[in-house]
């Protein structure tokens, strides 16, 4: 089942005070970026993060769920309607998520 629009606009409303957020779309959901690195994601109406050692403190009890089939485990964000949290969670994730990939591709060798 593909995420709604209105929970995007719910979760980007709650993100709102939070500078460097975006989203993507991609197959029916969206992959959430802050700053540049993808952080998580919003899945089947679901806000789902990278499990990092920051949000396993944030979240000891979190549940870990597939975003999709094949796909790595993510922490279910279980307060979204919490917006101090969700900002704090953000930012306590950001230094410990790995760096975007290239978007160049290399070629040969000189």
């Amino acid at each position: 089942m593909p995420s709604s629009k209105s929970y995007l606009n719910y979760i980007a409303d709650q993100l709102s005070g939070l500078d460097g957020v975006s989203w993507r779309a991609m197959m029916g959901e969206y992959i959430l970026y802050y700053r540049g690195k993808i952080a998580g994601g919003i899945y089947d109406d679901r806000l789902l993060v990278k499990p990092t050692a920051s949000a396993l403190r944030m979240m000891p009890s979190a549940a870990r769920e597939l975003p999709y089939e094949g796909a790595k485990e993510m922490l279910l964000v279980d307060d979204v309607d919490d917006r101090a949290f969700l900002t704090a969670l953000l930012t306590a994730i950001y230094d410990e998520l790995p760096a975007p990939a290239s978007s160049r591709r290399r070629t040969g060798s000189t």
